[in-house]
């Protein structure tokens, strides 16, 4: 029978703490820390595959990315990459160091108490980062008008409140102001020429989103998505770039479940407790749903929706359509009852990702 040995590895950008236990043993048999370079890692794990013939690996998910996988996927080693929020803990230990983390790695790889994250393909990884990227920039642009915003109250400048912000007829208003101090006109100007070019800067990436969207491998399930209220292009390029394959979630419960979007409970002898969602897994996907879900106060198709549903096969336009309807029933019968709104929205965003589940693994013609 061949010995299986397991490596954990606690991954900073510098170093790798590092430590092997052997399936028999309960101490590890190797603990020492690397420089995080490949010429160093590949040393290391090819002296090791020299000795043992099986060779299990892991470490935690974060911000050293997927770059240690790919390498031991080269050299033919089998590595996890673990979901940090599910790793198991004990209350009592309070020491941390990285070889004790490492050393728990390894444990936990064993023992089979570890939960693997997808992995995606590089392309899709691109993508991903790509989105993320518009996501920061849109970021920066909101800070940029708070801040003008926020400059121009000081000075006892307030827009109408009964009136939208940043439309025309209130960046008309601004340019209007007067200011008895000529810094402050400077000050306005700077202010304004960041949003300005902030809005620039992504109306180019918009441009550069719907480019992608229109690839061969993305398109269908894009335009699929797109038939939902609530979800353009960037959410539903998220959607297909950080998911993948939609399948590897067995129900629609265990996909919001991934989102973070059931109910955490606490339970104990006769006691039992429901509280808000566990926000695991991923919060972007799970940010972006809940902004889609404000859309289903009511439920009217846009004309901008009847564009979008233009094309698609009439399956797919009655799944929406019934989603849509049953989402807008479900917030007017909440909010009805007096549940306050972000726990209505966060309650359709919940059964608005069970829709998207099946609209990507094809439970369309069971609706």
């Amino acid at each position: 029978m061949e010995s299986v040995v397991y490596v954990g590895m606690d991954v900073h950008k510098e170093s790798v703490a590092i430590a092997v236990l052997r399936d028999s043993h309960r101490e590890a048999e190797v603990v020492r820390t690397i420089r995080n370079e490949r010429r160093y890692i590949a040393r290391f794990f090819q002296r090791l595959k020299e000795k043992e013939s099986v060779i299990l690996s892991c470490y935690e998910a974060g911000p050293t990315g997927f770059a240690l996988y790919r390498q031991l996927e080269e050299m033919e080693i089998t590595c996890y990459v673990a979901a940090p929020s599910l790793l198991p803990r004990k209350p009592g230990d309070r020491i941390k160091t990285d070889n004790r983390d490492a050393l728990m790695l390894a444990k936990a790889l064993r023992n089979q108490e570890l939960v693997p994250i997808h992995i995606p393909e590089k392309s899709d990884e691109a993508v991903r980062d790509s989105l993320r990227m518009v996501d920061d920039m849109r970021k920066d642009a909101k800070r940029h008008k708070q801040r003008l915003l926020q400059f121009l109250l000081r000075l006892g400048f307030k827009y109408d409140s009964g009136k939208s912000s940043w439309t025309g007829a209130h960046r008309t208003w601004m340019k209007r102001l007067h200011f008895e101090q000529e810094n402050h006109q400077w000050v306005f100007q700077e202010y304004y020429s960041a949003v300005c070019e902030a809005e620039e800067k992504i109306e180019r990436l918009n441009e550069k989103i719907e480019e992608l969207s229109a690839e061969k491998r993305y398109q269908q399930r894009v335009s699929q998505l797109r038939c939902f209220k609530g979800v353009d292009t960037l959410t539903a390029l998220t959607f297909v770039a950080e998911i993948g394959d939609f399948r590897r979630f067995g129900t629609a419960q265990k996909f919001m479940a991934y989102l973070g979007l059931v109910p955490s409970e606490y339970s104990s002898g006769e006691k039992r407790r429901v509280g808000g969602i566990t926000k695991a897994g991923n919060s972007r996907l799970r940010r972006l749903l809940i902004e889609s879900s404000w859309h289903y106060r009511s439920y009217q198709p846009s004309k901008r929706l009847t564009q979008r549903r233009r094309g698609q096969p009439p399956e797919v336009v009655c799944y929406a359509n019934k989603a849509g309807r049953r989402l807008s029933r479900k917030y007017s019968k909440m909010i009805y009852r007096g549940v306050p709104s972000q726990k209505t929205v966060t309650a359709v965003a919940r059964e608005l990702a069970g829709f998207i589940w099946g609209m990507m693994v094809g439970k369309i013609e069971l609706a």
